[in-house]
């Protein structure tokens, strides 16, 4: 037992205790080291070589900007943005490739190859491959005239995958907005966050499987989604027969397909949101959600900066830093396999 003689030294000892209790329940996160120069010294044009290459890709696929992002979007929600999703099938390995959200519906891996083979003949042995991915998502953006932003840096790279993780931790495009705001929270993003990501779909294609449903049965009702626009039903029901196939591709946003802007926004105001996880967000009634969608329809320069913002957020979803994971030579296997 410690005794003090003067109200000085007992003070003192107060203080220490308290930062001591405030140290001791204090989270240390290690997205608190990814910085936006963590590449300066080491690889300085890092962010132009990933670019010119995004760039490129586009002059021949209008649509791999919203794949790009995508791929980034779905490693992120597994495990954190370890580039997992990356990973081809091994010995050790069962690929997330593989996992119902992804199978053949995830592409641009050609793409991510070609990028850190750019990268790998300047700067060799230096750049993950998370980094690849969060930096040709933010090129996807900009170059596709949306909003740009200082990418953090300093992911490594995974050892594993997790193909039950990716199966059930990615947000479907027919789940309702409770289970889907569930999953956005379990890795620390919010409703706004939510709704800006959402905004993504401004650019890019869905297949008809993944909204079909809603165009002929939903929830089993035997009847369209009430909410879907009579004239887009009209639409999408020729585009997508009953019987046809269900991979047929359809905008995601019918007024600007490959441009990135908030058209998605004024879509769901008029029903004509897509996927059921996009309509949702507007005719939930009584969702803190429609609120941030009128806000972003009326307001590109609201979206733009609560998107630049919300994909900093995401990006920073438990990224393996200091000495773990490593640098993949080869994005598709670990070192040494």
């Amino acid at each position: 037992m410690f005794s003090f003689s003067s109200s000085s030294s007992s003070s003192s000892y107060s203080i220490l205790l308290a930062i001591s209790i405030v140290l001791a329940f204090t989270p240390y996160e290690s997205n608190a080291q990814l910085n936006t120069t963590f590449y300066a010294s080491t690889c300085p044009n890092v962010s132009s070589i990933v670019r010119n290459a995004v760039q490129q890709a586009l002059q021949s696929d209008s649509r791999i900007g919203a794949s790009l992002i995508r791929l980034h979007f779905h490693d992120c929600f597994v495990n954190g943005c370890d580039a997992s999703l990356l990973l081809d099938n091994s010995g050790s390995i069962q690929s997330e490739k593989d996992a119902g959200p992804n199978a053949n519906s995830t592409r641009g891996f050609d793409v991510v190859d070609n990028i850190k083979t750019a990268v790998e003949n300047s700067c060799s042995g230096v750049v993950s491959c998370a980094d690849i991915l969060a930096l040709a998502a933010e090129a996807s953006v900009s170059l596709s005239g949306g909003p740009s932003w200082s990418v953090p840096l300093g992911r490594r790279d995974s050892l594993t995958a997790n193909q039950g993780g990716a199966n059930t931790s990615i947000p479907s495009p027919t789940e309702g907005l409770t289970n889907i705001t569930s999953k956005f929270s379990a890795v620390g993003l919010n409703t706004n966050d939510l709704v800006a990501l959402s905004g993504a779909h401004t650019f890019g294609r869905a297949q008809c499987r993944s909204f079909s449903g809603r165009l002929y049965n939903f929830n089993g009702t035997g009847n369209p989604d009430p909410t879907l626009n009579s004239t887009y039903l009209t639409t999408l029901q020729q585009t997508c027969p009953q019987n046809g196939s269900g991979t047929t591709l359809t905008d995601l946003d019918p007024s600007s397909a490959d441009n990135f802007d908030n058209n998605y926004y004024a879509n769901l105001q008029s029903n004509r949101g897509l996927l059921q996880s996009d309509q949702e967000l507007f005719s939930t009634s009584g969702s803190a959600t429609v609120s941030i969608v009128n806000n972003f329809s009326s307001n590109q320069s609201a979206f733009f900066e609560s998107f630049a913002q919300s994909m900093i957020n995401m990006g920073n979803i438990s990224p393996l830093t200091g000495s773990n994971g490593e640098i993949r030579s080869n994005c598709r296997k670990v070192n040494g396999s």
